[in-house]
């Protein structure tokens, strides 16, 4: 199952997931919303943005709900990274991260599309993703001091589920086709169980990522990373 061919990223959309209300960031979320937060004097949205305009691609979806009016009003329309940004707002509760996807996929079209995690930092090349074709494609890295029990192992490129947890962990980055949400109405959904049968079915592909990735999910976390990011570029 391997990852086909790349092609031009300027024909691929892109999805952020910036939906989510941050209970594990709180207090900070309270009045700012997750992907707003800083490290090393750039929100983390706005780092996902030039990196990607920076990839190829031109056409980003973003999710939005808890404070969303706070994001769409910092990032307006994407011209500042050129690219051109649409909203998919889920007024209310979050639709949490399948759900979110299928209330956005009238503006994601029907081919294949990027998903990246709002609420994390990483170095990982987009561009390696702009001509993946598969149902599901998983970006996967290290499991995290945090999460030692891991999420899945790959068997050369197919990503396999264990009851008792795997190698490695999800990165928040992946490919799918629209065709991956059939069935689901447009209402709350997670996307662990998708996966997690998709997988036992021998349908998702994955890869590691051995580069940079950092899960910026608790107030302890985006410390940590500021603490390690800031003092890099201090030293350039």
């Amino acid at each position: 199952m391997a990852r086909p061919i790349v092609t031009s990223a300027e024909t691929v959309k892109a999805m952020i997931l910036a939906a989510g209300r941050g209970e594990r960031m709180r207090p900070l979320t309270d009045t700012t919303p997750k992907p707003l937060l800083e490290v090393a004097g750039e929100t983390l949205i706005e780092r996902h943005l030039a990196r990607l305009a920076a990839a190829g691609f031109r056409e980003v979806v973003i999710n939005v709900s808890h404070l969303g009016h706070l994001i769409e009003a910092r990032l307006g329309d994407g011209r500042a990274w050129h690219v051109d940004i649409r909203y998919s707002r889920e007024p209310g509760a979050p639709l949490e991260t399948a759900g979110g996807i299928v209330r956005a996929l009238p503006l994601l079209g029907a081919e294949p599309f990027l998903v990246v995690n709002a609420d994390i930092w990483t170095d990982y090349p987009f561009a390696a993703l702009a001509g993946c074709r598969a149902a599901a494609h998983l970006v996967l890295v290290a499991n995290a001091a945090h999460h030692r029990a891991g999420d899945f192992d790959l068997e050369g490129a197919t990503v396999r589920r264990r009851p008792q947890g795997g190698a490695w962990t999800y990165a928040g980055i992946g490919v799918y086709a629209p065709d991956f949400f059939a069935g689901l109405d447009d209402g709350p959904a997670p996307l662990a169980p998708l996966l997690f049968a998709a997988c036992a079915r021998g349908e998702v592909s994955g890869e590691v990522h051995a580069g940079r990735w950092l899960d910026i999910g608790t107030p302890e976390r985006l410390a940590a990373a500021r603490a390690e990011i800031g003092a890099e570029r201090q030293q350039l």
